[in-house]
């Protein structure tokens, strides 16, 4: 019994020690420049249903169930969906729009795990013809998960699908032209 005690108490210190160098907090971001105006791509950045055509989850989960809600490109528009395990279920919500130069979302994953993000798309002009997209989101990794993140980077685990998501927003209007 005595044994049995040690253990734990060595398994709880090594836990205490491991939370309190995890990461409490994230930051991923991928940006590219387009060869296309300020305004043109604003219009893909802006609206949530537009989103869905360069999303790399989208592409994940062709048949995943999307509702939305609001009114699309406005504060308190919502997109929700229910996809397969690569996606999961979710909720994303438009918090702040700032015309032409950036809008944030509250996004909620709900399964495989529950989580929360504040999302974010910034847009540069760089000049009359050329663009330049940075998107990118935030959050608190919450016990036990900030363990987890000692061994397992956000930024490899979603950098590749901002990356993906981006060359398809460039291809979206590129075939646009």
């Amino acid at each position: 019994m005595y044994l049995v005690l040690i253990i734990l108490g060595v398994l709880l210190a090594i836990l205490i020690i491991l939370s309190l160098f995890a990461p409490k907090n994230y930051h991923v971001y991928r940006s590219i420049e387009l060869d296309h105006p300020k305004e043109k791509v604003w219009k893909q950045l802006k609206y949530l249903k537009k989103q869905q055509e360069w999303s790399p989850w989208a592409n994940k989960d062709p048949n995943m169930d999307q509702k939305f809600t609001g009114t699309d490109g406005e504060v308190g528009a919502v997109s929700y969906w229910n996809g397969n395990k690569e996606v999961g279920d979710g909720v994303q919500e438009i918090t702040k729009i700032i015309d032409g130069k950036r809008i944030e979302q509250d996004l909620r994953f709900l399964k495989p795990f529950k989580s929360q993000s504040d999302c974010y798309m910034d847009l540069e002009e760089l000049d009359n013809n050329r663009s330049k997209v940075t998107w990118g989101f935030t959050g608190t990794n919450k016990f036990p998960m900030s363990i987890i993140m000692l061994f397992v980077s956000m930024d490899k685990m979603v950098g590749k699908d901002f990356e993906k998501g981006l060359e398809n927003l460039k291809s979206n209007l590129n075939s646009e032209i």
